[in-house]
């Protein structure tokens, strides 16, 4: 195995796992799940069938990555972060044709407890706050808490707060990187060197 699993983890077969993996504790990988290199799956984690996570994620303990549910390159997901598949749930009422694709872009990160509602996309190097619920796409870069989840401001790539207003016109220095980030609207870029 290019991978790790610890013993107690149950890999079914054919689930396709990334070099130099990670996967703990009572962990359990669906058949035809796919995991790139370089994740952690922490401890009691699930992860469906359908479900696709990139490269370099962590996920930590108590999260179940369900059937359409897209985790892209570098994304954090904190302790016991929800995910759900379908929008109107039923125990007597099958809704497996109805599930809901949910996609979490590059880079953004997913504070412990929030929930998630399925069908949503989060922006790449978004920053959900701890125990946000989150029933509506969001941009990226944007920084969301609260229960509904509204947007608040503005994170670098870095994980730092911008002093920029959340619509019309500016631009912030991230204090770590010296990134320029420029907003325009309601979009919020970096700025090439160069540029």
């Amino acid at each position: 195995m290019s991978y790790f699993a610890h013993e107690t983890a149950c890999i079914d077969t054919g689930a396709v796992i990334g070099e130099d993996t990670s996967i703990w504790h009572f962990s359990h990988v669906c058949s035809e799940a796919k995991i790139g290199q370089n994740c952690t799956l922490g401890q009691n984690s699930y992860v469906g069938s359908k479900a696709v996570i990139g490269n370099n994620v962590k996920i930590q303990n108590n999260v179940s990555i369900y059937n359409g549910v897209v985790l892209e390159n570098d994304v954090f997901c904190g302790p016991s972060v929800v995910f759900t598949n379908v929008y109107n749930p039923r125990a007597f009422i099958e809704r497996k044709t109805e599930y809901k694709n949910t996609v979490i872009q590059q880079g953004a990160s997913l504070g412990a407890n929030c929930t998630i509602r399925c069908g949503v996309q989060i922006g790449s190097y978004a920053f959900i706050g701890a125990g946000a619920v989150i029933l509506d796409d969001f941009p990226d870069y944007s920084l969301v808490v609260g229960n509904p989840g509204k947007q608040i401001g503005w994170i670098s790539k870095y994980g730092e707060r911008l002093a920029l207003p959340l619509e019309g016109q500016g631009d912030a220095v991230c204090p770590h990187t010296g990134e320029t980030y420029v907003l325009e609207g309601h979009t919020l870029n970096v700025k090439q060197k160069g540029d």
